[in-house]
Order: structure tokens, then C-alpha cells, then sequence
């Protein structure tokens, strides 16, 4: 019997009630912190350029960009007009509006009178004159769709409630394709909408009926095609419509089989393909595009080189890829067999594209960062190789990279696999044991934790904390074994891994037991919540954020959202004993027993969708209830979503909690 399953009742005035005691009860526990999460949210405040301009983007006879002002909590999305001979991204020092800017839409504005507000889809039509645009005002990712015309500056009485992620326009901007999802949640059917008529009157282009699978839809960059993909976890499908004909049918590239994963890209007479037929790490091919048939290779297979994408230009191929746990890009010039790859200084980085929405351009925009290095925007020129830096991210008041030093090491897994560890600290930070240390893992669905840049974590590295990162298996930083010994009835690993990162940092020196606090969130709350169960000797604390914990009882039911969809990653305990028995051996709610746990701190939405705020409300009053002489602390942000606060002093606020917390386990307070 589950004694807390009453707290699934979102709308009940009892649970409401409950959660609110929480939240008080937290605040009580914590009311010593204030004062030092007044100083974190003050630190990263400063460190902010507040008032600033993303590099602006061009396509078209425009330039894009995003600016943020000192005190306002979201980003204003604005375009200005290329001038006769511009070549070069205009730009401000100060951060201040360009000269002769356009507002499409601001975050500030539209969030006004609300607690919560996020952006679905931004999409602006090939020629430029309309914006399609949804927002959400309570974090569950219910977005309403709207279109604003560019040229009057008029939004349309065109409404579409309830709707997903994701567009696509029509070459000629007159029809819009969208999404809508199922009850549970799974993004089912595309729409077909034609500009200045009723939703009412938009049609179904496609449904998916398989409830393993969900649907995307976009334009391709040569604006040629608009593409319907269908995945599962393991298996996926594309079809195409002439962007000049949107009223077509959707023409299927190839049909769907058991196992096999591709995704398509348009270039010129053909499209590229990237799958895993026979191919464990990917590789890269091709089909006609008039006629698609027979894969005709490009990049052959290579283990351990995990191709995760390609981008086509007029004239080039760009491939993002994985190797020895780093990200890379590979450039292919079409018409030529001299394939190169990009190279990068640091031992320890990530680096990736940036949206590049240009097809005939030979300059590419990237973006690269690492622990120690600010997210940085470059654009590269795919003819020349050369690359230059266009911005990086400031970070004021007298941020010295040089004051930091970020290491790679490995522990060994209990069955002998080594499993890498990045870390970051302050340069000449002892390793004798006496340095506490927060360890961040994830480890599901073949996400790669890259090394990343954080201002509110200089606060925690500038009073003596180690940050690590365990890239366990069960994500992708290995390539796709990495992830497939991470997953199913191998998820143990994951677990295990972890364990054995945070004893090795002890063994190393880098840290000690009693100085060490394991984070993560989502299916990193469901790895937190597994070893406080398998190690709770190991940590001094655990943060687990929006934590799937509950697992099994959620996988066990199909109306919840994206269950169904999960069972590929996590197992069908509905039809299978053997999930069934596994998961019940591992899932946090089900095995809290009556030991000493280390303190607990989950944080939790209720508006949130993909992991239900009701999860770690139950764990939380189990862990009370088994082992009472604990501190576990629950906190639930009553008006947002998986993602946490919505607006960025709120989510730096919400940081500066979690901080605190974690410096009072780790004595540092």
C-alpha cells in the first residue's frame, strides 16, 4: 500500500495545504542561510552584465538578437535591418538597443501580471514578415500559438491553444505547421494552418498512433523541405513536403524498423542521413532527394567516434561528433575529399554550432566554453579556417580564468570500466583531503554532462569547493555503448558508477566523505535518490531537483505523461516481471530504509509535467517516516514548471538557496 499516493491529488486543498507547510517548514530549517543567500544571489548579480546583446545573426535582409536590461527578468527579441555593404554583426558595447532596431517581441511585457512565462516556438517566416510565437503561463509546457504579423506590428486573431513545441513555415509564409499533443502529453498530430483563417479550420497533415513515438516538424535550411520526424527511443522515421507545396502529402524517406535511428538533412539533390543501420557510433550518408532509396556512405562507421549530427551548407558539410568524451566538428567541403577537424586549445571543453540559419553562407557560427572559459561565440570560415571571436560572455568584477584550474581523472567501476570525472577548482587548491566538494552526475538518456561555465558556481569555487562532474554510464559521453550499459536492465551502472566516482575523489585526495554533496535533477534526482538508497555513508548531503523518484509507479502507468514513450530507456514493468523485480530493486521511493541518510534537500514545480511534483513530495515523507533522524527538506516552487523559476533573478535566487544549502553541509556556510 502506498500511504502517500494522496498527494498525487494536485487539486485537492489538502495537498495544497501540505506543500505549503513544506515550503514553511524549509524556510524555518533554513532561515540561518538568508543572510548567505543574500550575499550568493548578490555575488552573481555582480559578476552579470546585465544590460546585454547576444551577437546578432543574420538572415535575410536582417540581423537577429536578443537584449537583456539591468532589472528586467526575460530577453527582448529584436532585428535590425542590414545596411549596404554590412558584412560584420553590428554590435554595442554597453549592451544598448542598435540603431535602428525593431522589437518583435518582449519577454517583459508579455510576462507581465504573470508568475511564470516561457516561449514554446519563435519562428519568423522565410520572408521575414511573420512571427510565430507560443507562451506558457504556468510551466507545464501548454503552450498557446500566435502570429504576429512584422510589417503592421499587428498579432492575429489566429489562436491555437494547447499546443507543442515546434513550427514550420511554408516557403512562401502563407501556411504554418505546428504541433498538438495526446492526454498523455506526447506530441502526436502536425497541424496545417493557413495565415488569417480560423483553427478551427486547420487540418491534420500527419497522427502518430504508435504511443512509443513522438513527433517534430521543421523547415530545413535551404527552406526546400519541411520535415516530419516520428521517434521512439530506438527507432525513428522522416517524411518530407515541398515547402512550395504545403498542401502535399507527406513523402516518407524511409519506412520505420525496430532499432534503427536516422535523421535527414537537405542538400541540394539529395539528403543526408545520419543512422545507426549496422553503425553502433553513426555514420553519415545519403539518398536521392527526388527519388530516396539506397544509403550511399559518406563518413563510414567508426567505434568509439559518436557521430551526433550533421548541418548542410551550399558548400559544405559540417559534422558534429563525440571522441574520448570530448564534442568536435568536422568540416567536409563539398566536391572535395579534404575533410578536416576543428581544433580546440583546452584539454577539457564543449563546443557546438549555433543555429547558423543561412544555407548559401561559408562562415559558421559556433559556440565553445569549459569550466574555466565563458561561453564564447565565433564565427568560423569553413574556406580559409580561420576563426574569430565575436563575443564572450563578460563576467565582472575582475573574473581571472587564470585563478582556476580544471582536471580530468578516472574511477574505477565496480566491474573494472573506468569512468571519466571532469573537475574544476581554484588554482592551488589542496588535494590532502581537506577541500570539500560537490559531485554532479545524470546518467540517462544518452546526455553528455559537457564541461560548462556558471557564474553563481564561482561562488561556491571561490570559497573553497571542488565541482565534479561523474560521466557515469547511461549518458553519451563515450558513445553509444556508453549509454547502452547505462539503460533497461543495466541501469545499476549508472548507480554504481557514481558511487564508485564519489569514493575515488576521497581515495584521490581530493576530497573527504564528510565534505562531499551530491547533486542532480530529473533522472539525475532519480540517480541521487538510488545512491542515497545503495551509499548513504558516502555523502554529506544530497540535492536532488525535480527528482524522478518515484519511478516505478510511474512507469507503471500509462495515462501519465511520457510514460509510455519511457519504457524503451527504463523497461515495461507492465509486461515484463523481470523490469518489474529490477526496478523495484533500484527505484529511491520503494527501497528508503531505516538507515542514516545524509540530509536531503529536493526541490520541485507543481506545474511540472515531466516529472510530478507529487514524486519527491511522497519520498520526502517516507524518509521522514523510515528514518526519522535525519534532515529532509522539500521545497516546491507552487507556480512553476520542470524547468524551475522562469525569469533569471528568480532563478538566480533559486540557485542561491540550493547553494547555501549545499556550503552549510559542506561546513562553508
Amino acid at each position: 500500500m502506498d500511504e502517500y499516493a494522496w498527494l498525487a491529488a494536485k487539486d485537492d486543498p489538502d495537498t495544497i495545504a501540505y506543500l505549503k507547510a513544506e515550503n514553511a517548514f524549509t524556510e524555518a530549517t533554513t532561515e540561518h542561510l538568508a543572510s548567505l543567500r543574500t550575499a550568493l544571489f548578490d555575488e552573481t548579480k555582480r559578476r552579470t552584465k546585465e544590460t546585454d546583446l547576444s551577437v546578432p545573426t543574420r538572415k535575410g535582409g536582417h540581423w537577429y538578437y536578443t537584449r537583456t536590461v539591468e532589472g528586467q527578468q526575460y530577453g527582448i527579441q529584436c532585428r535590425r535591418a542590414v545596411r549596404d555593404g554590412e558584412t560584420e554583426p553590428p554590435s554595442t558595447a554597453d549592451g544598448a538597443p542598435l540603431d535602428g532596431e525593431e522589437v518583435l517581441l518582449d519577454g517583459n511585457a508579455l510576462a507581465e501580471g504573470h508568475e511564470f512565462f516561457a516561449l514554446g516556438t519563435f519562428d519568423i517566416s522565410p520572408d521575414g514578415r511573420w512571427l510565430a510565437y507560443s507562451t506558457d503561463f504556468a510551466g507545464d509546457e501548454r503552450f498557446t500559438l500566435r502570429v504576429k504579423d512584422l510589417s503592421t506590428g499587428e498579432v492575429l486573431a489566429d489562436e491555437v491553444p494547447d499546443t507543442f513545441y515546434g513550427s514550420a513555415w511554408s516557403a512562401d509564409g502563407s501556411t504554418l505547421f505546428y504541433l498538438t499533443v495526446d492526454g498523455a502529453w506526447r506530441p502526436y498530430r502536425v497541424w496545417r494552418h493557413t495565415i488569417g483563417t480560423a483553427a478551427a479550420d486547420d487540418a491534420v497533415v500527419y497522427e502518430e498512433s504508435d504511443e512509443r513515438f513522438w513527433i517534430g516538424v521543421e523547415l530545413t535550411r535551404s527552406e526546400k523541405f519541411i520535415v516530419i520526424e516520428a521517434h521512439s527511443k530506438v527507432t525513428s522515421e522522416a517524411r518530407v513536403i515541398p515547402a512550395s507545396n504545403p498542401t502535399g502529402e507527406p513523402a516518407i524517406i524511409a519506412p520505420r524498423r525496430q532499432g534503427v535511428e536516422y535523421t535527414i538533412e537537405h542538400h541540394g539533390h539529395r539528403f543526408l542521413i545520419l543512422h545507426n543501420d549496422g553503425a553502433e557510433d553513426f555514420e553519415l550518408a545519403y539518398t536521392s532527394a527526388d527519388a530516396p532509396g539506397d544509403w550511399a556512405t559518406l563518413i563510414p562507421h567508426t567505434p568509439g567516434t559518436r557521430l551526433e549530427g550533421v548541418d548542410a551548407f551550399a558548400n559544405h558539410l559540417v559534422v558534429s561528433l563525440r571522441k574520448d568524451g570530448l564534442t568536435g566538428l568536422r568540416v567536409l567541403p563539398v566536391g572535395s575529399t579534404d575533410t578536416y577537424d576543428i581544433d580546440f586549445p583546452e584539454p577539457i571543453y564543449s563546443v557546438g554550432l549555433e543555429s547558423n540559419p543561412e544555407y548559401g553562407t561559408s562562415t559558421v557560427r559556433l559556440h565553445y566554453a569549459s569550466f574555466v572559459t565563458p561561453d564564447s561565440v565565433y564565427d568560423y570560415d569553413l574556406v580559409t579556417r580561420t576563426m574569430v571571436l565575436r563575443k564572450q560572455k563578460p563576467v565582472l568584477g575582475g573574473f581571472d580564468p587564470a585563478g582556476y584550474e580544471q582536471h580530468r581523472d578516472w574511477a574505477l567501476a565496480d566491474d573494472g570500466t573506468r569512468v571519466p570525472i571532469s573537475l574544476v577548482c581554484r588554482a592551488g587548491t589542496p588535494k590532502d583531503g581537506t577541500a570539500p566538494a560537490v559531485i554532479y552526475g545524470y546518467g540517462s538518456y544518452e546526455a553528455s554532462m559537457d564541461p560548462w561555465f556558471s557564474i553563481p558556481r564561482l561562488s561556491l569555487l571561490d570559497r573553497g569547493v571542488i565541482f565534479a562532474v561523474a560521466h557515469i554510464r547511461g549518458g553519451g559521453e563515450l558513445g553509444r555503448r556508453w549509454y547502452e550499459e547505462g539503460k533497461l536492465l543495466a541501469k545499476k551502472n549508472t548507480f554504481t558508477d557514481f558511487v564508485a566516482c564519489a569514493r575515488h575523489l576521497v581515495k584521490a585526495g581530493w576530497t573527504a566523505t564528510d565534505r562531499l554533496v551530491a547533486r542532480g535533477g530529473s533522472a539525475g534526482g532519480l540517480l541521487m535518490g538510488a545512491v542515497a538508497n545503495l551509499a548513504p555513508d558516502a555523502f554529506a548531503g544530497v540535492v536532488a531537483q525535480v527528482p524522478f523518484v518515484d519511478a516505478l509507479n510511474s512507469i507503471l502507468d500509462p495515462s501519465l505523461p511520457l510514460t509510455v514513450t519511457e519504457w524503451e530507456e527504463w523497461g515495461n514493468p507492465l509486461d515484463d516481471p523481470e523490469v518489474y523485480a529490477y526496478m523495484k530493486s533500484y527505484t529511491p521511493y520503494e527501497n528508503v530504509s531505516a538507515v542514516d541518510y545524509p540530509a536531503i534537500l529536493a526541490v520541485t514545480s507543481l506545474n511540472d509535467t515531466r516529472v510530478l511534483y507529487h514524486e519527491p513530495a511522497k519520498w520526502i515523507a517516507r524518509l521522514r517516516a523510515t528514518a526519522p533522524s535525519g534532515e529532509y527538506l522539500l521545497k516546491t516552487e507552487m507556480g512553476a514548471g520542470h524547468g524551475g523559476p522562469s525569469g533569471r533573478y528568480d532563478a538566480w535566487k533559486e540557485e542561491a538557496f540550493v547553494a547555501a544549502w549545499i556550503l552549510d553541509r559542506l561546513g562553508r556556510a
